[in-house]
């Protein structure tokens, strides 16, 4: 390995800091840090480059060795940047609700991602960190990170992020909210600013399903549930937490934590997290519920772009039930893409075969709808192309019309379950068609999908 420092490291921290100005925030002036500067997108940048270094520092990885950690993704994607600067290996256990944008950035880093459950607690061997641990025992040396263990993760705040906004803010703040994950920025903001404003407020902000904000409350550590957040919440308490200076929690629902993120963007232009959404939500809510003008700080955690599948995508919100949409009481309201609201993938007769692939594979879909003029005139689907194709790749340039099945089976929306479910069972797709002409498409996933939103 070069002993040259890698230049990307100089850019961790010292990021900006902005006033809100375009949200209602009581009496208060709310600053937001702008983590999402750093190198690799997140505040975990920092605790990437305080643990990697720490553990040179005390030669507990030496040159041609592996770093392992269980990651909900920043400390990961933290982790990959420092260490592949640096020339070690990275292997990283994550969970499998983290985002596609998340785990093509750790790949495209060159980290070895392995996927496990979300739905399984710490103490389960495919719990993300227990997952972690034991592949450190057996990759020969390898180092556990173990973030939530590790004395180096709070001090890259008590040494870095504290200072810089105690700096930023001219000595003049009232109150700071965070979210806990591994607790190493509340811990290390806590250590800080007990010594030069003991006075300080913390305020937690936490998805709704994690335990740590009744905790904060009661002391009691309940039963956790799940939730859709990433990076922070957690279903026990971190050996390093230190919550002795929170003094209000706030629980956030995904929806509103999507939400807020989203507004934020619009309002604001500024593109932060799921987690962000959580922090900014209850800030505002802390903001508004003050009599005295204060100062008050907290975080765009990290990038939005890499929740372009899901916090910034409608389809995928709808699909959640976290995004409104008109209610007809029938089967239009199973479908996805619904040609109302144009946000059916489709192609006409005289489109290309190869345009018919492009889109399915774009869009993730087996089927598409061949429509004139808003009316269906036909389906064509994955079998259709293969069997056009197969014995001359040229047929790709043939017009949709040569390979697709010209009368299409349609129900009517107002046709029940039953109907569906006979379409479905036949391995077809459904589609929802009537004297007003093409309303969508339902798959077994749609139908699956509807179920779960029923869940109460």
């Amino acid at each position: 390995m070069s002993t040259i420092r890698p230049a990307v490291l100089d850019q961790i921290g010292n990021t900006p800091m902005v006033r809100i100005t375009r949200f209602d925030t009581g009496p208060c002036t709310l600053l937001l840090k702008l983590e999402s500067q750093n190198p690799g997108g997140s505040i975990k940048d920092r605790i990437g480059v305080s643990m990697i270094e720490a553990a040179e520092r005390e030669g507990k990885l030496k040159p041609g060795g592996t770093v392992v950690e269980g990651t909900a993704g920043n400390t990961g994607l933290g982790l990959a940047l420092v260490a592949g600067a640096k020339g070690y290996r990275v292997v990283l256990a994550v969970p499998d609700k983290m985002s596609t944008e998340k785990v093509v950035h750790l790949r495209a880093l060159g980290a070895d991602v392995r996927i496990t459950r979300s739905d399984v607690g710490k103490g389960h061997p495919d719990y993300y960190q227990d997952y972690a641990a034991r592949l450190a025992q057996e990759i020969p040396g390898a180092y556990f990170v173990d973030q939530f263990n590790n004395p180096a993760n709070p001090l890259a705040h008590e040494t870095g992020t504290a200072p810089e906004i105690w700096a930023q803010t001219g000595h003049d703040v009232d109150a700071i909210v965070v979210g806990v994950g591994s607790c190493g920025t509340l811990t290390g903001l806590t250590r800080f600013f007990r010594k030069v404003q003991p006075n300080l407020e913390f305020v937690l902000a936490d998805p709704v399903g994690s335990i740590l904000a009744e905790y904060t409350r009661s002391g009691h550590i309940g039963q956790a549930g799940s939730w859709a957040v990433e990076g922070i919440g957690e279903d026990f308490l971190p050996t390093i937490a230190d919550l002795s200076g929170v003094r209000a929690a706030y629980s956030i629902t995904d929806r509103e934590s999507f939400d807020t993120a989203r507004e934020l963007l619009r309002r604001e232009g500024l593109m932060g997290g799921s987690s962000t959404g959580t922090l900014l939500a209850a800030a505002l809510r802390y903001c508004r519920a003050q009599t005295q003008p204060k100062r008050v700080v907290s975080f765009v955690c990290d990038t939005g772009t890499r929740y372009l599948s899901k916090v910034y995508n409608d389809q995928w919100l709808i699909d959640q039930g976290w995004l409104e949409r008109r209610r007809f009481g029938d089967l239009r309201d199973l479908i996805s893409r619904r040609a109302e609201d144009a946000t059916v993938v489709s192609v006409a007769s005289d489109d290309t075969l190869l345009t018919a692939f492009q889109r399915m594979r774009v869009a993730d879909i087996s089927q598409l709808p061949v429509l004139e003029q808003d009316q269906l005139i036909g389906v064509i689907d994955e079998s259709d192309l293969l069997m056009m194709v197969q014995a001359d790749p040229e047929r790709f340039r043939s017009p949709v019309r040569t390979a697709m099945t010209a009368t299409p089976q349609t129900i009517p929306p107002g046709a029940d379950i039953h109907a569906l479910r006979a379409i479905l069972d036949r391995g077809l797709t459904a589609m929802i068609a009537d004297e007003q002409g093409f309303h969508g498409l339902i798959t077994r996933f749609d139908l699956l999908n509807h179920l779960r939103r029923s869940l109460t």
